[in-house]
């Protein structure tokens, strides 16, 4: 139980999408000028980590890695499907989209609207396909340990972009120099908040 914490804590701190690995920055530098919108994005990048993640980890486990199609036979045994991890999670990452889209759309709408662009376009954040890439380069030992990373890392991405937005529209009641205005601070911002995330190095 310890150690599914831990991964959570890490994964919302100090591994931050943002933060540590600047996935997902698009989506995070354009969707954060208020912070309704940008929480609303947030939530739904929550959704499909904490959905996609699992599945992907199971599809990994049990169909994609060397020997992992062995519980079908011995002819199976040998069998290494692992060069299709990549097109394979990204068709599972689409599929969620396309659901979460549809929902969204029906019971939504404003917020729909307010995305535009950018909720379909979660389908290639490479913060969500970052997610399934890590899950499989760490190994974890059981799905509950995929299912709290990915928890974590939405809930991280979800804290960057409303702290962002926060911050941004504190920003349009100061005076900003001509040359820094837009994304310059904008980026001048994201390093500080990285630098500031830094600190739960400690932990």
């Amino acid at each position: 139980m310890r150690e599914i914490v831990d991964i959570f804590v890490r994964s919302v701190f100090i591994d931050n999408m943002v933060f540590a690995y600047f996935l997902g920055m698009c989506s995070y530098l354009a969707v954060s000028k208020n912070v309704k919108t940008a929480a609303g994005l947030g939530f739904a990048v929550c959704f499909v980590l904490a959905v996609t993640v699992p599945i992907n980890y199971l599809i990994d486990k049990y169909l994609l890695q060397p020997g992992a199609l062995s519980w079908l036979g011995r002819g199976f045994a040998n069998v290494d499907l692992s060069y299709l991890s990549l097109v394979v999670f990204i068709a599972v990452i689409a599929g969620i989209v396309q659901l979460l889209e549809m929902v969204m759309e029906r019971h939504l709408p404003a917020l729909y609207a307010a995305l535009g662009i950018f909720l379909p376009l979660i389908a290639v954040n490479c913060a969500i396909l970052g997610g399934s890439l890590f899950m499989q380069e760490r190994n974890f030992p059981t799905v509950i340990h995929s299912f709290s990373y990915a928890i974590g890392s939405g809930i991280g991405w979800l804290l960057a972009i409303v702290a962002f937005a926060a911050i941004r529209e504190r920003l349009k009641y100061s005076k900003i120099p001509e040359p820094l205005q837009g994304n310059g601070i904008a980026y001048i911002i994201t390093g500080l908040l990285g630098m500031g995330f830094m600190a739960f190095l400690g932990i």
